[in-house]
């Protein structure tokens, strides 16, 4: 009985063993493939190492006289100044600003200096100095972000701001999200910025900002008559009051005594609402002073929170970090050549 058991068992046991080696030789080939791919890395770090060493004369010959190089090529290139002001601007002439921006880095690049010099009204030479006109949004801090946030979810649609996050908004917005902006101005000459300021003035002021500041005027001068016409309201309503109580206080006290019980036959005082009416004047006069308020701050298209420099800073581009650019280059191009060189030679040799 136990031998048949054997004999049923034994071919089962059979495909166990099978799959465990293939199991192991599934594992040592993946062991022996990692193996492999760290020794192709180290032998080609290996092989890198080797070219350098058997060159590192030439290489760091090659590599100092590209500093030298590029030290004196800073030198001798003429450097570039720039500097920023800041702006708010207004009523929408933000659009202006960017198109008028592109169009004066148009002309630099067309080398239309006349028209320049017309704009910003400087002498020709100066404006050649000119090389190219930035704008970016100003800074923000998280408190402007998050009260432009609120002001585009005021601005659309309740179902569609709910589908709108925080986050989706800072990150899809544009350059016109914000009245905000950072005009850079970038130069070879280092003390031409403050010229500039009085020919940018123009740049703000368009035939539409105009009408949309025209339009608010109107705006606000109506909701002025309104209130004022409220006020007078209010005020004459407060005269009827104060009358009505004058009348009252001026009326004689009249009392009957009937078997020891006194009978007053005075009105009832009348119920007035005097405060309710200080409350609805203060609510008027200081929506009134908000108006007064956003005409004065709001009477200009922009206003210049931070002007140019009187002079500029150099500009530090690492670009033109010639004396670091150059030895960098020139190492690679060198370890590039050898290792031609070195697989060339291998390859001509490869039996």
């Amino acid at each position: 009985m136990s031998k048949e058991l054997q004999n049923d068992n034994s071919p089962e046991e059979v495909d166990l063993g099978l799959m465990f080696n293939a199991i192991g030789k599934l594992f040592n080939s993946l062991i022996e493939f990692i193996k492999n791919i760290f020794k192709s890395i180290f032998s080609a770090v290996i092989f890198i190492i080797q070219t350098l060493l058997n060159n590192i004369k030439i290489i760091t010959i090659v590599v100092l006289l590209s500093a030298i190089a590029g030290y004196l090529a800073e030198r001798i290139k003429t450097k570039i100044y720039a500097s920023d002001m800041l702006v708010e601007t207004y009523f929408d002439a933000k659009y202006q600003l960017a198109t008028n921006i592109k169009t004066y880095n148009a002309l630099i690049r067309d080398g239309e200096y006349e028209k320049l010099s017309d704009i910003f009204n400087i002498d020709l030479e100066s404006t050649k100095q000119l090389v190219k006109f930035e704008i970016n949004p100003g800074p923000e801090t998280e408190n402007d972000r998050i009260v432009l946030y609120d002001k585009f979810v005021r601005s659309i649609d309740s179902v569609r701001a709910q589908e709108v996050s925080y986050e989706d908004y800072i990150e899809n917005r544009d350059i016109f999200s914000g009245n905000l902006f950072l005009i850079t101005v970038e130069s070879f000459k280092k003390d031409i910025y403050r010229d500039l300021e009085v020919g940018l003035d123009s740049t703000f002021k368009t035939e539409y900002s105009t009408r949309r500041m025209e339009k608010r005027d109107k705006l606000l001068d109506v909701k002025k008559q309104n209130i004022l016409k409220q006020l007078e309201q209010v005020d004459s309503l407060q005269q009827v009051y104060i009358s009505v109580l004058e009348d009252e206080s001026k009326s004689a006290r009249t009392e009957i005594n009937l078997g020891g019980e006194s009978l007053s036959l005075n009105k009832e005082r009348t119920n007035t609402r005097e405060f309710e009416l200080l409350n609805k004047e203060i609510e008027l006069r200081n929506n009134l002073r908000k108006l007064e308020e956003t005409k004065i701050e709001e009477d200009v298209f922009f206003d210049i929170i931070s002007g140019f420099q009187d002079i500029g800073d150099p500009k530090n581009n690492l670009k033109e970090k010639y004396s670091l650019i150059f030895p960098v280059l020139s190492f690679a191009l060198l370890c590039l050549f050898f290792m031609m060189l070195k697989i060339i030679k291998y390859v001509r040799n490869y039996r």
